[in-house]
């Protein structure tokens, strides 16, 4: 049986397939052109950057450092080329192993490899980690041809920052340190363009100079743009910002007098600051002991971190901006200038000095070998009246006290160019009410105020304070902001910028007032307890001694030095000037636990001035005498001070990189001690 097709219908649906399929086709293009639009017009320049991003790479330049010199173009920081052999510990897969394989490559100390593990723990895991600094041109040639067999470890060129005076004003310049993760964290909430900035950038100003103008000194980063493989690797260079070198720091102290300071103290504890009072500038910045910068910059080992970390003379405190001493008789030129402006009293008031001073019960004594007798202001300065002193202090009250010292600068930031600076203690009733927590503590008794005039007490300073203090009062009451460094140089321009000096300030001084001060300090050298330090001085000069517990005494207590460890001794203080015309350097200086003031801290100022005045500089006989405590007037002929030679670098260290120097020129706090005080 023949089966009959619908040819018409047939055809019919072949058509209807044709026209479907058609239209799936047409919808198909449709949607490709669309995507093709998006991808090649739409998306043209993202597409665009991603590809030229896979082609090129964008790499920072790390700007030079910038150097940092003393007022006369001395080197304290600068910069030397060195190969580093580093690890990154995310790409090793065992990294004992591999630092074992490489200690037979390259010689690999027990400290690196502490040092190593030290920075491990303060990094994260993709950073590159120096294992052994300083290479060879031998151990980079034999590391280079064994580098296939350990991958995440590569030799690299760095500039490395290097201190050439060691330990010579290492409180002063600091030291830079690899940024750790507190420090990221931090460089995350700057600005953007800040944070770029530091793109590269491994180490970063952790104290001192390097920290407070680390902006200054750190330079402008670069960028390279360079054409890659498809392994990463850098074929060519295409474009080039070249980074910007740090400007040069330039300080006003002075380094060979920093040195002769340091070398004075010999192995004490202590601090000294000298001030040129006509502008602020410091002239020294002495805290002693001191501490090697150069083992902070790659990462300290744990071995010398112990070290100075658990020293009993704390090292790395610097005693000269956060040491808070009382400060003894030196404080009692300002109370009897107080006296004469608040019009407490005159200059021929006399009170009598029997010894003592009885209030409220308490006997308020005074040195053994105090003379005693009537006394009116000057004597009184001259040969520190304790009695004068506590009378005075008890006229005036502790809040008149300390509103008069508070524009001073006690008790105050004194907003030098370091950071962490002490406030130190000026008490007064509304100080002890927030201090204390105890009713009874927060109420100020009338008997502790005597102590404040003789500088005892709650009284607690930093050398910084007292030199900055005696600065104003010698230059008639007109303030300078302390400051340690005067100028940049622009390493490109070679340009000399003063740096921009707070406005001073004039407290209103009586000229007269501190006329008679500065005579009665005088007095001090010439007929007081500095006499035999200053006398055949080339100079006229003024100065107080003191003398500081360092320790409270019982009631019935006496103090002797013999008996006492050496850390319970009273501290040695003096604060000077000179010349006394004009006055070109006034300073503050302690010398902890060396009893008292004109034995040890008077003939460190002796020479200060000497060197400052007349280029003096003491022989070795001398100096051993002062290391030891034992010196008065310089013994023997001084040696010229421009004449003693200063080492642009030390003799082991690298050759420096970067800029020639710029020219100068162009455009521990104590207890207060309420009992038995023996200030001297």
């Amino acid at each position: 049986m023949t089966e009959l097709r619908n040819v018409e219908a047939d055809l019919a649906q072949f058509r209807t397939r044709v026209v479907v399929a058609g239209l799936a086709v047409l919808v198909a293009f449709l949607l490709l052109a669309i995507r093709l639009i998006y991808l090649q017009v739409i998306r043209h320049d993202d597409f665009d950057a991603q590809a030229e991003s896979n082609r090129t790479a964008v790499l920072p330049v790390v700007p030079n450092r910038g150097q940092i010199l003393d007022r006369h173009g001395r080197i304290l920081a600068t910069n030397f080329s060195a190969y580093t052999l580093e690890i990154t510990p995310s790409k090793v897969e065992d990294l004992d192993g591999t630092i074992d394989a490489l200690g037979k490559l390259v010689t690999i100390e027990p400290r690196d490899k502490r040092r190593f593990r030290k920075l491990l723990e303060e990094s994260r895991s993709f950073d590159s980690l120096p294992i052994r600094t300083r290479l060879t041109d031998e151990e980079v040639a034999r590391f280079t041809a064994q580098r296939f067999r350990f991958p995440g470890v590569d030799v690299r060129a760095r500039l490395i920052r290097h201190y050439p005076n060691g330990e010579t004003a290492s409180h002063v310049v600091g030291y830079i340190g690899r940024i750790n993760q507190r420090e990221k964290e931090d460089i995350e909430e700057w600005p953007d363009e800040e944070q770029a900035n530091y793109r590269g950038t491994d180490y970063i100003g952790k104290l001192g100079i390097e920290q407070h103008y680390e902006k200054e000194l750190h330079g402008i980063t670069g960028f390279d743009r360079v054409e890659t493989s498809a392994g990463g690797r850098a074929v060519r260079s295409l474009a080039n910002t070249p980074a910007t070198p740090g400007n040069t720091v330039v300080l006003a102290i002075d380094l060979k007098l920093q040195k002769l300071i340091e070398d004075m103290f010999g192995q004490r504890r202590g601090a000294l600051v000298a001030i040129d009072p006509r502008n602020g500038e410091l002239l020294a910045f002495v805290s002693k002991p001191t501490f090697d910068p150069n083992l902070f910059v790659e990462g300290i080992d744990v071995d010398n971190w112990k070290a100075l970390n658990e020293s009993m003379d704390k090292p790395l405190l610097n005693r000269a901006l956060r040491g808070t001493y009382p400060p003894g008789s030196t404080y009692k030129p300002f109370m009897a200038l107080g006296a004469l402006e608040l019009g407490k009293r005159s200059p021929q008031t006399i009170i009598n000095d029997p010894g003592y001073f009885m209030f409220g019960g308490h006997r308020f004594g005074s040195p053994e070998n105090e003379r005693g007798g009537p006394m009116d202001m000057r004597r009184a300065i001259v040969e520190s009246s304790n009695v004068y002193f506590y009378t005075l202090a008890n006229e005036m009250g502790v809040d008149t006290i300390h509103d008069f010292m508070a524009p001073l600068g006690f008790g105050q930031i004194t907003g030098i160019d370091l950071r962490g600076e002490l406030r130190g203690v000026l008490p007064s009733q509304d100080w002890k009410r927030t201090t204390y927590k105890r009713p009874e503590q927060q109420r100020w008794y009338a008997g502790e105020t005597v102590s404040l005039g003789i500088g005892q007490g709650y009284n607690s300073f930093t050398m910084l304070q007292l030199a900055h203090a005696m600065a104003t009062l010698v230059n008639g009451g007109v303030s300078y902001a302390p400051h340690l460094a005067m100028a940049t140089v622009d390493q490109v321009t070679r340009l000399r910028h003063p740096i921009p000096a707070t406005p001073p300030v004039s407290l209103g001084f009586k000229p007269e007032n501190v006329e008679l001060i500065r005579q009665a300090m005088h007095g001090v050298t010439t007929g007081g307890t500095a006499t035999r330090v200053f006398a055949g001085a080339g100079y006229l000069s003024g100065g107080k001694t003191g003398t500081a517990q360092a320790v409270s005494l019982g009631k019935h207590e006496r103090y002797d030095a013999r008996k006492m460890e050496e850390h319970q001794r009273d501290h040695s203080l003096y604060v000077a000037f000179a010349p006394l015309e004009n006055p070109t350097v006034a300073l503050a200086v302690v010398v902890e636990n060396a009893g008292f003031g004109a034995a040890s801290a008077a003939p460190i100022a002796r020479r200060v001035f000497d060197y400052l005045l007349l280029d003096q500089y003491p022989n070795p006989e001398d100096l051993a005498a002062v290391q030891k405590g034992q010196a008065g007037r310089p013994m023997g002929t001084p040696l010229k001070a421009s004449d003693i030679a200063w080492p642009t670098a030390d003799a082991n260290g690298p050759t420096p990189s970067g800029p020639a120097p710029a020219p100068e020129g162009g455009t521990a706090a104590p207890p207060p001690a309420t009992t038995s005080p023996r200030p001297r």
